[in-house]
């Protein structure tokens, strides 16, 4: 079938396809935030961008004893700002003519607002719906991080960004970026100083600390198996590899950790600590190692409410979708949330939630499968009713 077939029939198809087709490098959505807002202004509902460029939509409540609720997704792209040109190939996948496609997180944006639509001209009793869409998740998160959350009303946010129909993410790791300097007092000759008991060679003792601090996965959940909390080395810099007659006095290594948990980070942190100072007390006439900490991103920890996954999970059923309910080992626009509190002063409890199924993202090969997006749009109307009842 043709796109333009399918688009004809599918509502919300077409109002992807039109989202997607409008380039937004990251720091170049305003075309994409203009276009939104043309279509809320279109149909009377209440639209506005921020100072930094982030969209907020607000549907108000037609019912006092029920709770608003949040959706979130980012307008950016991986990708420039050439020309996209959508097609549908014969197994029903959206792909963009010889660049990515954006659907990281066009699908979100176009699930989000073309729900949107619908409650506007619904008869159903709600708490109230907001919407959220962002600039800038893909080379720094700068459009989250200047949000004023203390505009928002809602206790759950929902943050349409996962690549898979049907995911329901509780919680995700951290990103903190470790330093491990080691430097040695007296340097010398390979071959006159090598003897010199007070002399050692910053690599080899790099390599000594290296050797005994942990890597990999350093803690699982014991009932899903999930990975909690890992440290994996990125790369050590110690001397020159073409020079041989120096006993080197500098050495660094980078390591990064993520972890869901705030305490088996700090766990993680504080073995690291133990081994550097070790080390310190084993060498203090020779050398001194030093180790810093920089959180990118914190942790996206798992609130205590049950009620939001299992209202996802029966949505979900409803549509005929399989859930899967469970924590990721990367950072997303939820951490942020997870950090900060509404208006009403109450921490923001956030989800990642996946309402189509996006392949191959950040590449040419990117696509989407138009028909889970339709079920996604499915699955959101369940979970809105049963969140209203």
């Amino acid at each position: 079938m043709d796109i333009t077939e399918v688009r004809k029939e599918n509502g919300l198809v077409d109002l992807f396809c039109n989202l997607a087709e409008i380039p937004s490098p990251s720091l170049h959505e305003e075309n994409v935030a203009k276009y939104i807002k043309s279509i809320c202004d279109e149909n009377d509902i209440h639209c506005e961008l921020d100072d930094y460029g982030n969209v907020y939509i607000n549907i108000p409540a037609t019912a006092d004893d029920k709770e608003s609720i949040l959706l979130s997704s980012h307008m950016d792209v991986i990708g420039d700002d050439s020309p996209v040109k959508t097609y549908l190939d014969e197994d029903g996948l959206i792909h963009a003519q010889g660049r990515t496609l954006g659907a990281d997180d066009k699908a979100g944006v176009a699930n989000a607002l073309f729900f949107a639509l619908w409650l506007n001209k619904s008869d159903i009793k709600h708490g109230g719906l907001e919407l959220v869409f962002t600039r800038d998740e893909e080379s720094g998160m700068s459009g989250i991080k200047h949000l004023d959350t203390k505009k928002l009303k809602s206790r759950y946010a929902l943050v349409l960004d996962s690549d898979s129909l049907g995911q329901f993410m509780t919680s995700g790791a951290s990103y903190t970026l470790v330093t491990l300097e080691v430097n040695s007092f007296k340097g010398g000759h390979s071959g006159i100083d090598i003897a010199d008991p007070t002399r050692e060679n910053a690599a080899k003792l790099i390599a000594d600390l290296i050797s005994v601090f942990p890597q990999g996965v350093f803690y699982s959940d014991e009932n899903d198996h999930h990975v909690v909390t890992s440290c994996n080395i990125g790369g050590i810099e110690a001397g020159d590899i073409k020079v041989t007659n120096i006993i080197n006095q500098h050495a660094k290594a980078t390591y990064s950790i993520r972890s869901s948990s705030r305490a088996k980070e700090e766990e993680l942190k504080e073995l690291m600590e133990f081994h550097v100072n070790e080390f310190n007390r084993e060498y203090k006439w020779i050398a001194r190692a030093e180790l810093t900490f920089e959180e990118h991103l914190p942790p996206f920890e798992k609130g205590d409410n049950e009620e939001i996954p299992k209202i996802f999970e029966e949505a979900s059923k409803l549509a005929g979708v399989e859930s899967e309910v469970g924590s990721f080992h990367a950072g997303a626009e939820t951490h942020i949330y997870a950090n900060s509190y509404n208006s009403k002063n109450e921490k923001i409890l956030p989800f990642l939630v996946g309402l189509a199924d996006v392949r191959n993202m950040h590449c040419k090969e990117e696509n989407v499968c138009y028909k889970s997006m339709l079920k996604g749009q499915e699955v959101l109307r369940n979970f809105f009713e049963i969140f209203n009842k």
